[in-house]
Formats: C-alpha cells, structure tokens, sequence
C-alpha cells in the first residue's frame, strides 16, 4: 500500500527510488517518460500495472521519482529546468497550477476522456484513481451491528465512546463530515460553512487524535488507540489483509480522487499526452492496480477485471456507489485551501 497517502505541500522531495529504471536528472533521450507519484510499494505497483505496458509497447524508457513534491515541480517550472513528467497530484493544486501557467492545458483531441466522469477531470489534469474517506472502525471494540454508521453517530462519543482519528490536513474531508455530522444534506455541502463545521469539531475536540500518514492512521485504528477513524479506504483494506481487526463502513462516504498532470515545460510533453490517452482506454491495466490497492479505477469498465473480494471495498462498485454521501469538491478547494488551512492550524494549537 502507499507508504504515505499524502505528502504536504512544500515538503522536501526523497531520493530517487532504489530501482535501476530511477531516475530524476534531465531527459536525455527523447524516448522516456519520467512519472512522479507518492512514492513506495505503491508507486511500483502502479507503475508496473499501467505505465511500463505502454513503454514496452511503445519502446519508451520509464523512469521515476517520487514523492510528489509541489515546491520542487513549481522551482522546476519556473527555472525551465523540467525533468518531471507525468505527475500525480491533488486536484485542487492541479487547478492552481493550471491557472498559474505551471501545468500543460490537456489537448482533448489528443486525449480521449470519454471513459471517465466529467465531474474528475481538470484542465490540467486526468484522474488516476478513485478513493473514499470512510468511517473506518475496529472491530474489536465495535461490532459489524454496532458501529458508527453516519458522521453524526461518528460524532457521538457517548453512544460510541473512543479517541476519532482525522486526517491532519484541511482537505482531507474533516470538515465535510463535521457538516454531514451536524445535519447539512449531502447536496447541500457547498461552499462548506467552515464556521459550522468547527462548531461541530468543538464538541469533540478533546478526543480527537491527529495522523499525518497512512501507517498512522492503521496503527490508531488497528491498534483501538482510536477505534474510529476517518480513513482512506485502501489503507483499512491493506491493513485487514494484514489480519488487523479493521474494517470500513461504507455508508456515508466521499469520494476523492487524485490527477496527473504534465509540469509546463517538459520536453517529452507528447509522450507523456501518448501515454494518458492510452492509460485511460486501457481498463485492464488499471484493473491490474486496483486489485493491489482497493483505489477504484477511473474507467468503469475495469471494473469487471477486479477480482471480486476487491471489487466490494472499493468505492465505485455496485454494492457501495450508492452509499456516498458526496464528491469531494475541489474547485471549492482551489479557492479556499490557504485560509481553511491557516484557520485549522491555529484551532488545533488553542
């Protein structure tokens, strides 16, 4: 699974991957593609499921980096020095950099779209997996018939008494949930009344429990330190694979996405558009990483290339689709990100 889920903004980016096909200096030859994500275990698994296919079927040298770092791709752009080339990131900087001139405007007549939905794909930007935050829960200290089944009984602390695990970070749906919690509908979320929502936080302010990785959050859970968790789904599936005494409740959930976007500048930039035309019209190899990952695919015909004992904790299937509650808005998070972080820093510090 991802050895970290996210990385913040502004981190300083790792060494190189320690694999021969590594690499992060200018390209050279003008058949290689250099593709930058979160990095680990699971950066090679998706690599080798839909990048390198295409490589070997293309004659295209893959290289790679990672973690995504969104001070190191702005200095590359901005000193037209620009060794990246696909690179995952999240929507709402996807938007920024689009409209900061850091990242290439797609071409649709280069890049057929058609297979995914709207609703995910940026001007900049193509998505490349489906996510859920969900109401994770340990199923030592809560039963699969007794358990948080709404962000408001996930906020009832006598009912369901325990330390709530929330994600660090102002996108990562904490406010959302609050919102559902104290009974905004579901279609109604935004623009989020941050002020509401950090009412609601208030209530339980004292027993939440911050994470900042996706290891954490496993350790809270599995570990019942927090037997209830505002989680990314993969990281619950991977840690129950592992025998931890986790689970996810999918009722309620919202669905996230990441995107890919080309870093303005890259010389290889028509290998790279090659290469996100064919990786979303090939639903066989995104299958092949969602069976390692539980992150759902973005062309829904992949779907029945996902084995079944997957297809059932991913977000996008038959049995838990309906059970969203809304699609994270990232457009909303373009605009609002800095001043929703810098007011959630400083409620955490009183």
């Amino acid at each position: 699974m991802r050895i970290l889920r996210r990385v913040l903004v502004g981190a300083s980016t790792t060494g190189l991957l320690a694999a021969a096909a590594c690499g992060g200096g200018s390209s050279t030859s003008t058949k290689e593609l250099t593709v930058v994500m979160w990095g680990g275990d699971d950066q090679q698994k998706a690599v080798s499921a839909y990048v390198e296919p295409w490589g070997k079927e293309r004659g295209v040298k893959i290289k790679q980096d990672s973690p995504t770092d969104y001070a190191k791709l702005r200095a590359q752009v901005e000193s037209k020095k620009v060794s990246w080339g696909v690179v995952e990131v999240e929507p709402n900087f996807a938007a920024n950099a689009c409209a900061k001139g850091w990242a290439v405007k797609l071409d649709k007549t280069k890049i057929d779209m058609s297979k995914v939905k709207p609703e995910l794909v940026g001007e900049c930007g193509i998505p490349t997996l489906q996510y859920a935050f969900t109401i994770a829960y340990n199923t030592e200290k809560f039963s699969a018939a007794n358990h948080p089944r709404t962000w408001a009984e996930f906020f009832d602390t006598q009912r369901f008494p325990g330390k709530r695990g929330f994600w660090k970070y102002a996108t990562g749906a904490i406010f959302e949930a609050a919102l559902l919690a104290d009974g905004v509908p579901a279609d109604k979320l935004y623009p989020l009344d941050i002020d509401r929502a950090f009412r609601k936080l208030e209530t339980i302010k004292k027993d939440i429990v911050w994470y900042e990785t996706g290891e954490e959050q496993q350790q809270l859970v599995g570990s019942g330190e927090a037997p209830l968790v505002q989680a990314w789904n993969g990281r619950i599936f991977a840690a129950a694979k592992e025998g931890r005494p986790v689970a996810n409740e999918w009722n309620q959930h919202l669905l996230s996405y990441d995107q890919l976007m080309i870093p303005a500048g890259y010389k290889n930039q028509a290998l790279a558009e090659e290469w996100m035309n064919w990786y979303l019209n090939h639903p066989k190899e995104q299958a092949g990483y969602t069976n390692h990952a539980a992150y759902a695919p973005v062309n829904d015909e992949a779907l029945k290339y996902v084995n079944d004992d997957v297809r059932k904790e991913i977000p996008t299937s038959p049995e838990n689709a309906p059970k969203r509650a809304a699609i994270m808005n990232y457009t909303y998070w373009a605009e609002n990100y800095d001043k929703v972080t810098e007011r959630l820093n400083e409620w955490m510090a009183k």
